[in-house]
């Protein structure tokens, strides 16, 4: 039985993992195809890969979340709890994606591993939870705004006596550096959360001691999944995020997806923290837009997206606690 269960919470990341990338391939590309840097399918393609190569670089992201959100108990009342949170985020990814909503995937992993686990009474690392998953929350989207409006601040006095036309053709060309970028970082970030769940549910198997590596097929395929989602793209979020918050043009383009690649590098390498990809390039381009004017930039859809961001933690640990005790009775 616990076997079974093993693989099928594993069956569960991957399809989260799956549903992460189709979910947030907006993140990654949304900006460059706007702009028409880059044709959807040119983008999709090159933001798969990116994100497969991102997902090796690093486990540090992988290891908070399989090691520093909860302590499951062992065995089959753990795998439930690990797959009731896989549930809850699951479903909050259908569900804002179906609404078009550029929600954090992350934040809805945590929120259903925390739910699940308050619902089965078991052990819930607070301090890892304030420290690695709210501060970084609340802290991301302000450096990203921040970021944007700097760097494109930057480029506007740079650029300010060349010409506007050989300008914005010169950044159509930069912006498939800077997508790239962005779509390595959300590789680096988000096919990390997967394999920390993985790593999870073999630990709580007893297939994995806590110490243990990230066995290289995890990474595998946590990084094919994500890879596969995106490539299957996100079209509703994708409209979303390039053209109904603020019309960017190739040179704001490129400055909030080099601003939001920079803090997701930081977050995942220095500070070992499980930020939203979603959070980061959303405040971004609201920050590029507010250097033009305030009034550029959409505040109704913003409102929208935040209230979206406010909700995700706890309706995905709703979600997850209703799963729980539906798998409880089933299962147990």
């Amino acid at each position: 039985m616990e076997l079974a269960l093993v693989i099928g919470v594993i069956v569960i990341a991957l399809v989260f993992d799956y549903t992460n990338g189709f979910h947030d391939a907006a993140n990654a590309i949304a900006t460059s195809v706007s702009t028409r840097a880059l044709t959807p399918r040119a983008a999709l393609f090159m933001a798969a890969a990116m994100n497969f190569v991102g997902a090796h670089i690093s486990t540090e992201v992988a290891r908070t979340v399989g090691t520093g959100i909860i302590e499951p108990p062992s065995g089959t009342h753990g795998l439930v709890i690990v797959g009731a949170g896989l549930v809850g985020a699951i479903t909050w990814n259908l569900i804002t994606w179906y609404f078009g909503l550029p929600s954090s995937s992350s934040h809805g992993l945590i929120g259903g591993l925390v739910g699940a686990a308050l619902a089965a009474s078991s052990v819930v690392h607070w301090d890892g939870v304030v420290a690695k998953v709210v501060i970084p929350m609340i802290l991301s989207p302000f450096i990203g705004f921040l970021l944007g409006a700097v760097i494109m601040i930057a480029i506007l006095w740079i650029f300010r006596r060349a010409n506007p036309h050989r300008t914005s053709k010169g950044f159509r060309y930069a912006q498939t550096v800077s997508a790239a970028a962005m779509a390595l970082g959300h590789g680096l970030q988000d096919a990390q959360k997967t394999m920390g769940v993985i790593f999870l549910a073999l630990y709580t198997g007893g297939f994995l001691a806590i110490d243990d590596p990230i066995p290289q097929w995890v990474i595998l395929a946590a990084a094919a999944a994500i890879s596969l989602g995106t490539y299957s793209g996100g079209w509703r979020i994708m409209r979303t995020l390039g053209r109904r918050i603020i019309h960017l043009s190739p040179a704001q383009g490129f400055a909030a997806e080099s601003a939001a690649s920079l803090v997701l590098y930081t977050m995942a390498i220095a500070a070992k923290a499980p930020i939203s990809t979603t959070h980061t390039i959303t405040s971004a381009i609201m920050g590029v837009g507010a250097t033009k004017r305030l009034s550029a930039v959409r505040w109704g859809i913003a409102g929208n997206i935040v209230t979206a961001w406010v909700l995700t933690i706890p309706a995905s640990a709703f979600v997850a606690a209703l799963t729980y005790f539906a798998l409880h009775w089933v299962v147990e």
